[in-house]
């Protein structure tokens, strides 16, 4: 069975542009074949990453003490949802040019040295093959393939840095910029999720 794990990070949940782009991506896949795994990061509400919560990685089980194997206990269970997962579904609006806060506070606890990639004499390389990942990338404005869209590079280099290197990106952007406009973005974005679920 094809196992996804399945990431939203919009404040306004279910509501948000992007979390109705990858749900209707995952309605058209999910069934017997496909087990989805659905994580809203942003009601995580995971803090900042500290330098408390890496030494804390950094420290051998047997060692850590009863905060430090609470620590270490968050990051363990994120990646090891990562790990078990073939595909990666990101649910992505756009806050300030970025991705949400939420999400990158998830990302760092995913980036484990020795565990989801590894630095060698020629540089680093990740360590979570054979996965794929799909992008929904939602935003108020035209961004894709400009220098305002940070989002999209960010993304991409992160995942390859894990391992990941089949990526997709599926946009529905210029949302605030008119009825017309976004009719016309979700059209192009249902059309292209279409696509997807049929190769």
């Amino acid at each position: 069975m094809k196992k996804v794990l399945a990431l939203f990070s919009s404040i306004n949940g279910s509501n948000g542009n992007s979390s109705k782009l990858a749900d209707d991506y995952l309605s058209r896949i999910e069934g017997d074949d496909v087990s989805v795994n659905r994580i809203d990061v942003a009601s995580l509400a995971l803090p900042h990453l500290s330098g408390e919560e890496m030494q804390a990685w950094m420290t051998q089980p047997s060692e850590r003490n009863a905060s430090q194997a609470a620590l270490a206990k968050i990051s363990d269970d994120i990646v090891e949802m990562v790990k078990e997962a073939d595909e990666i579904v990101l649910a992505v609006p756009m806050y300030n040019f970025g991705i949400p806060s939420s999400l990158k506070a998830y990302f760092d606890r995913v980036a484990r040295a020795g565990i989801t990639f590894k630095y060698t004499e020629t540089g680093p390389v990740g360590l979570l093959e054979n996965k794929s990942a799909l992008v929904f990338a939602a935003r108020g404005g035209v961004y894709a393939g400009s220098d305002f869209d940070t989002q999209s590079p960010y993304l991409k280099h992160f995942l390859n840095f894990i391992g990941i290197s089949d990526v997709n990106f599926v946009y529905a952007e210029g949302l605030n910029m008119g009825e017309e406009q976004a009719n016309s973005a979700f059209a192009k974005a249902n059309e292209k999720i279409i696509e997807l679920t049929n190769r």
